[in-house]
């Protein structure tokens, strides 16, 4: 069989992989789970200096709703992205009044049933001529027990005329559906109608001016945090309107300037309302002494809080901490493979002089400075950006999950002898695969900092955390004294060369070492393969295998002919091909959190008082707590190796379980495996950024108790029974 013919064998895998995740082509419409969603063009012809009208239409499953552009208590309003040609302009979509949907204590504003959000879209006297797909991406958020993201890419096909159309080209459907729900947009107040407010010692006093005695109404606020959503808005008629009293939200200090949104009165009537604070107090309903805002004023004048002073030997303590957690680091499973690599490079230069030996310890403490520092760089960014990030926050990204198992896969094939490629090809590719030099002690240290930081070792969390938190020197003096400690056991190794004595001379067996050396590397494949699984569906890991056979393909022409041209264009395009579907797979494979939650997703469950292992909330936390129950909370991810552990070794021990039962301790499960915002602030809040983190709260007390980052059974049960006993009615 030829070259060529043996290259264009193999092209179809690398086709099919890649058609599996090309872009799907799209309509006007989409039916996706538990709703359809369509864009609505009642006059498909768009003339040029004319603005048309147009809508996004949700049909909603029974019981499942969307939500308004102020969600409430939770929840994400729908957005749309265009991509339109030039001069086509489309504006934001208008919100119709929405309804109030409880959900336990709290409580949202959203849809039911069906909605239509009207827009308009406007042809400039830059537009061409002809025919025009307007293409857009749409998000949403659809909830019911339970909550799942969604999307559809939607095209629009109009017409673009410059003078009057031959032919009015109506969409009959379209043109029903706008009739029937565009009326239910919010009008503004008639003229001559007002409102105003003034804020209350618990809320606020919105007095409104319709010209009649309004007997009902309900208020639904534009902006979050102003409003207690939950709260009953009671109503008080007047001769010209109404007073409404609000109860504002319990973490707002400071009064408003204005109260934005929705009034809905008697008979279906809405009103957008943008009410001023009034000049005077507006009179409480029963006619008494009017209300005081000096509690409202202090607080817009009140100080920023001053920021803790620098302490050296806080400083030192934390360097300190850092450096133990780097030494220490080593010995976490995730670095295992890294250290397996380590360790043949340090036998295959046992032989060397001494100053080369030293040089290649410095070398690799290099690699993991530059690594460290990079990291330091990318956080201080983020953070100036107003990101909230936590240690390990890329092992939260399926495109990193994937690259890092198909790296180390095809690191792994090299490894067992498919092909000779070096073991630096683990970072540099084959520039570097042509010695085991400086480059690859280099290139092994910044491996070594990609594979660790899923695993937060002893003494690393509170270093990490109060690093994260302070100013950007400090930061980078915390990261600098980890990636030290992370260096330090090689480099002691390479200062002291009478140690590599101990090692044996160089010879034969090596092939067969270099060879079981990637077992640990497979075996972090099977690992990150997991994560994806747990984190993402087992869709989005077949997927990973299609990759994984890719990559064999191109270890396969590596391997039998080596060093030929035609071999390593096939491996090159083999390899970007793996690396397009390692980037596309997540974004179109990837399965809703809520669903995986519902499928996969099965309680830890205590053997002797079914203590079971709830997902976590604060709320709920917090709801406990004031009930007089204990609370302990486990920080949790599933690349976290050190956490899998934890839970094996102690948390789900039966004693451990009996303990927690027979205390009655609430037991949550805060899984950080995908990024949450609501987890990152927790952890920042107990000074950490990273996982394993447990956390024993006690009624009464204002701080939890921090149990150690490396868990047993007795560490565990002895925090419980340090907790109070349980008041008389428990």
């Amino acid at each position: 069989m030829s070259a060529l013919r043996r290259f264009w064998l193999t092209f179809p895998f690398a086709a099919l992989l890649l058609g599996a995740f090309a872009a799907r082509a799209a309509s006007n419409s989409a039916d996706v789970a538990h709703l359809h969603v369509q864009l609505v063009f009642p006059n498909q012809n768009l003339k040029i200096g004319t603005t048309a009208n147009a809508g996004l239409y949700f049909k909603l499953e029974p019981g499942w709703h969307v939500y308004w552009k102020n969600a409430g208590d939770s929840g994400e309003p729908p957005r749309i992205q265009w991509t339109l040609p030039a001069g086509i302009a489309a504006s934001d979509f208008k919100f119709p009044p929405p309804q109030r949907l409880p959900l336990g204590p709290l409580m949202d504003f959203g849809y039911e049933n069906e909605v239509l959000f009207p827009f308009t879209v406007q042809a400039s006297s830059a537009a061409k001529s002809g025919p025009a797909v307007l293409h857009s991406k749409v998000n949403w958020l659809v909830c019911r027990d339970v909550c799942i993201p969604g999307n559809a890419e939607l095209d629009q096909k109009v017409n673009v005329i410059a003078g009057t159309p031959a032919v009015n080209a109506v969409s009959p459907g379209d043109q029903q559906l706008w009739e029937r729900l565009v009326n239910r947009l919010p009008q503004p107040l008639p003229a001559g109608d007002d409102a105003v407010f003034q804020p209350t010692s618990n809320g606020f006093r919105l007095a409104v001016t319709t010209g009649r005695r309004e007997t009902q109404a309900e208020f639904f606020p534009e902006d979050e945090g102003i409003l207690d959503n939950p709260a009953p808005q009671a109503v008080t008629p007047t001769a010209k309107g109404l007073i409404l009293d609000l109860k504002k939200d319990a973490s707002l200090t400071a009064a408003p300037a204005q109260l934005k949104g929705v009034l809905e009165l008697a008979g279906g009537k809405n009103y957008e309302i943008d009410a001023m604070r009034a000049a005077i107090a507006v009179p409480p309903p029963s006619g008494g002494a009017s209300f005081g805002v000096a509690g409202m004023e202090k607080a817009d004048e009140a100080a920023p809080p001053a920021a803790p002073a620098f302490a050296v030997g806080r400083l030192l303590s934390t360097v300190l901490f850092a450096f133990l957690g780097g030494i220490l680091l080593n010995l976490m499973p995730c670095v295992f493979p890294v250290l397996f690599l380590k360790g043949l490079a340090l036998v295959q230069s046992g032989a060397e002089e001494r100053h080369k030996l030293r040089m290649h310890g410095l070398v690799y403490t290099a690699g993991i400075l530059v690594s460290f520092w990079a990291l330091v760089a990318l956080l201080l960014g983020l953070r100036a950006a107003g990101a909230t990030l936590g240690w390990g926050f890329q092992f939260q990204s399926p495109v990193f999950l994937a690259l890092m198992a198909a790296l180390l896969f095809f690191l792994g094939l090299s490894l067992a002898g498919q092909f000779e490629i070096g073991l630096t090809l683990t970072s540099t590719g084959g520039s570097l695969a042509a010695k085991q030099g400086y480059a690859g002690s280099f290139f092994t240290g910044v491996l070594a900092v990609i594979v660790a930081t899923p695993c937060t070792a002893p003494f690393m969390g509170a270093a990490i955390g109060y690093a994260l938190a302070a100013s950007a020197a400090i930061t980078f003096a915390v990261f600098t004294a980890l990636a030290l400690g992370l260096a330090a056991p090689y480099v002691a190794l390479t200062l002291q060369p009478a140690w590599t004595r101990l090692l044996p001379r160089p010879g034969a067996w090596m092939d067969i070492l270099k060879q079981a050396v990637s077992v640990p590397i497979f075996a972090t494949v099977i690992w990150l393969a997991w994560v994806l699984a747990q984190a993402y569906g087992a869709t989005l890991v077949a997927a990973l295998l299609g990759i994984f056979l890719l990559l064999a393909i191109a270890g396969w022409f590596l391997g039998r002919a080596q060093g030929r041209r035609w071999a390593t264009i096939a491996a090159a395009f083999l390899l970007v091909a793996a690396v397009a579907a390692c980037i596309a797979a997540p974004r179109e494979l990837a399965v809703a959190p809520a669903m995986l939650s519902s499928e996969n997703s099965a309680p830890r469950i205590g053997a002797v008082h079914s203590a079971v292992w709830q997902p976590w909330s604060a709320d709920e936390v917090q709801r406990d707590l004031a009930a007089g129950q204990p609370v302990f909370v486990d920080f949790t991810a599933a690349w976290c190796l050190s956490c899998q552990a934890n839970e094996h070794v102690a948390l789900d021990q039966p004693e451990v379980m009996r303990a927690l039962g027979e205390r009655d301790v609430a037991l949550f499960k805060a899984d950080w495996t995908r990024e949450d915002p609501a987890i990152t602030e927790a952890l920042a809040e107990l000074g950490r950024s990273g996982v394993p983190v447990y956390a024993l709260y006690a009624p009464g007390q204002t701080t939890p108790t921090l149990l150690p980052q490396v868990l047993t059974p007795g560490i565990v049960m002895d925090a419980i029974a340090k907790l109070p006993s349980a008041s008389p009615s428990k």
